[in-house]
């Protein structure tokens, strides 16, 4: 019997998750005798929560083609978590509701850990309460943090662009050190995992090269060895350049820039690393300093995305349709590393329970003994995920990306249902 499906994009965006929507939507377009239409969550999980959906059957071939190369989320997303069933059950059910009022019986969720969470709690929830849906999770984070599947679709394009951003910087400081900065500190993403820290150390081939010091969340953050290690670079290269993962962490374990706020996902608010790391540097050592801190650029640069990256995310979206279709429930597409020379991947599959809430931090193996680099086994593993070019067509110098017409569909219930 045929049924619609219903997609929601969650969390922080990364430069191809519309890649991934653009996978799920061609593919479900590919499979009208078994899917009807496909109705995408105005800002995330939000949209069936409070029946704000859009209907892409009304944009064109071309429009829902055009994702593929466009940044951002093109249907809006939200940080927003669902509680545990026992402690708002009434979200659940009216997800439910939403679903059963519009024949949905597809849930394709993309996303990180938490929205992993969600997807396999609404397929336990929607059997009992007998309107069974296929729920399908999309992985999704720049974090790289998600376990079993070998990357996360996201990962590579940040990658890539922290890589390029610190070779050219280095190269920009090298120019001015003898008489101007001789510090440069770089803040990237990574609450509890150095994945984008850990991947700046490919703009570099020797020692001299830029990153002289990756400091990783994994790694507590010792004041005296990292002074240390700026003066002797600064000694032997005549400058210094730092890359900092904004989740690094005292040695108490406190983040060294909590602002003290929690997003809605209960998160810790970080910022400020990069500045604090600067001030020590030119407080202690009286060098001239800069810092940047990368922040929102590093996960929308689209324009120097990885092929790589952006193949992987439309591989799991296309995926995510092809599980459905095959009955398969509470299951989440995974990259698999099938060959490093060269390089070959496929997509395999790993139930949500195995997923949902859970962390893949940088192993100790892939962090230098030192603590301020990475091994020739991350290397390894880093390396083809930043590989090719995959720009967007460009209009008078600057990108075209994707403008969908966002049809809204038409309600079907109360409208007196209140977020918590």
């Amino acid at each position: 019997m045929k049924q619609n499906a219903f997609y929601a994009q969650s969390g922080g965006m990364t430069a191809v998750i519309n890649a991934s929507a653009c996978g799920v939507l061609e593919t479900a377009r590919k499979h009208k005798n078994r899917i009807g239409k496909v109705f995408a969550g105005r800002n995330g999980i939000i949209g069936a929560l409070t029946e704000d959906m859009l209907d892409t059957s009304k944009e064109s071939a071309a429009t829902i083609a055009a994702l593929r190369h466009t940044p951002g989320g093109a249907f809006g997303s939200a940080r927003y978590k669902l509680k545990g069933l026992d402690e708002n059950r009434a979200e659940y059910e009216r997800l439910i509701e939403v679903f059963k009022a519009h024949d949905i019986g597809f849930f394709f969720y993309n996303g990180g850990g938490d929205s992993m969470d969600t997807a396999h709690k609404v397929s336990q929830i929607s059997r009992k309460l007998k309107f069974p849906v296929i729920c399908i999770g999309i992985p999704k984070t720049v974090d790289n943090d998600l376990p079993v599947t070998d990357v996360c679709p996201g990962f590579g394009s940040v990658a890539k662009y922290v890589a390029v951003s610190t070779r050219e910087v280095a190269l920009d400081v090298a120019s001015m050190a003898k008489t101007s900065t001789k510090v440069f500190i770089l803040e990237v993403m990574g609450r509890h995992a150095g994945w984008i820290a850990a991947a700046s150390a490919l703009a570099g081939q020797t020692a001299a090269d830029a990153p002289h010091i990756i400091l990783f969340p994994e790694v507590p953050f010792d004041e005296t060895r990292f002074l240390a290690r700026v003066k002797e670079c600064v000694r032997r290269y005549d400058y210094c350049v730092v890359v900092v993962a904004e989740g690094t962490r005292d040695t108490d374990g406190r983040f060294i820039a909590e602002t003290g706020t929690r997003d809605a996902f209960g998160h810790a608010q970080l910022g400020g690393a990069a500045p604090m790391i600067a001030k020590l540097a030119k407080d202690r050592l009286g060098h001239k300093v800069h810092y940047a801190i990368a922040d929102y650029l590093q996960r929308s640069a689209r324009h120097i995305a990885s092929k790589v990256d952006v193949e992987q995310a439309y591989a799991v979206g296309k995926k995510a349709v092809e599980l459905a279709l095959q009955g398969q429930n509470a299951v989440m597409p995974t990259i698999v590393r099938k060959s490093q020379r060269p390089y070959r991947w496929t997509v395999g599959q790993v139930m949500l329970s195995r997923i949902a809430n859970r962390e893949k931090m940088m192993p100790k193996g892939f962090i230098s003994r030192d603590g301020f680099g990475v091994t020739a086994a991350c290397r390894r593993y880093l390396e083809p995920l930043i590989r090719g070019e995959d720009y967007p067509p460009y209009h008078n110098g600057l990108p075209r990306y994707a403008k969908l017409r966002h049809v809204p569909v038409a309600p079907k219930l109360r409208k007196d249902f209140v977020l918590k």
